[in-house]
């Protein structure tokens, strides 16, 4: 099943050099989950042939406009192409009435529900129970209430070894094997045992979004090894001070903070205008925690079932 999660903006505040504004597209076997909204997060879907109309939820971490100003033209998009489905978006409150006003004002008269889950910032809450996958908040340190997003994909079934399998088994019998049940006959002895016919299930996969922040070891136990991590680093180390006081990060303490956490690997993003050339951060960070890429537009970073991770460039 895939695990792909597509790098569609990388720049801070403003969209400079060939850099968007913060907006990633988290796939997960066919669904589709949104996490930030830019500026020319549309435009970006469109060029990464990645399909608007199977995202069924939209988080967004703060009300700055660098992560939300592209929303309301994807909303007018999806209602163009005639979407119905419910769209499930989460994000602090105000953004439903911001929303609200410019369709008011538009005389736009969406043909499908918007569903708000309003987000504070004081405590992780648990705000998606999905087939797939359940979401979490990551309490951020930021200006203003901001939010980072932990996917954890749910515990998969045991794997049947159907060498071992008994024969004539029914349907609901394989499915309770696969949960760790043993079968049991009428007088409640053991008909097959889990042990004797089933292999380990495989890893579930698990993504950590971290956006505007400045460094907290707070989060750390919310993210602890987790596969993938995306950690915000809007300056180099040089400007320590200025990325403490604007409430951000620098490439060498996103680095600090996922070696810490003991991830699987890091990206970094949310790169400042002022930089024209990132490779500088990924050198610095780089140099504290091995395992580091970075989120630049158009990369799409894969997790296996076997939490293998790929980053592969779609240019």
């Amino acid at each position: 099943m895939d695990f792909e999660l597509t790098v569609l903006g990388s720049s801070s505040a403003t969209p400079s050099k060939g850099r968007y504004q913060s907006a990633q597209l988290l796939k997960i076997h066919n669904e589709y989950f949104m996490i930030d909204c830019g500026e020319a997060a549309q435009y970006q879907l469109s060029r990464y042939k990645l399909n608007h109309t199977k995202i069924s939820h939209i988080f967004i971490s703060h009300l700055h406009g660098d992560h939300f100003f592209g929303l309301i033209g994807l909303l007018s998009t999806m209602n163009l192409y005639g979407r119905k489905n419910p769209l499930h978006i989460f994000a602090p409150a105000g953004l439903d009435e911001i929303i609200q006003i410019q369709l008011k004002y538009s005389e736009t008269i969406l043909q499908f529900p918007l569903e708000y889950t309003p987000l504070d910032s004081k405590e992780s809450v648990h705000i998606v129970d999905h087939p797939l996958i359940d979401v979490y908040t990551i309490p951020l340190e930021h200006r203003i209430h901001c939010n980072g997003f932990l996917f954890k994909e749910k515990a998969k079934p045991l794997k049947l070894n159907k060498e071992k399998l008994p024969e004539k088994l029914s349907l609901l019998e394989i499915a309770q094997l696969k949960q760790g049940i043993d079968v049991l006959n009428e007088d409640e002895t053991i008909k097959v045992a889990v042990k004797d016919c089933c292999m380990p299930a495989l890893k579930s996969r698990s993504y950590a979004y971290c956006s505007d922040t400045r460094y907290t070891e707070a989060i750390l136990p919310l993210v602890k090894g987790v596969d993938l991590l995306y950690h915000e680093s809007t300056f180099l180390d040089e400007l320590s001070d200025r990325a403490a006081k604007t409430y951000h990060t620098t490439a060498r303490q996103a680095a600090e903070f996922a070696k810490k956490a003991e991830v699987g690997k890091l990206i970094i993003g949310h790169f400042s205008s002022r930089y024209y050339d990132v490779e500088p951060f990924l050198a610095e960070a780089g140099s504290i925690f091995k395992n580091t890429a970075l989120g630049i537009e158009g990369t799409t970073f894969s997790l296996s079932d076997r939490n293998s991770t790929d980053g592969t460039n779609n240019g």
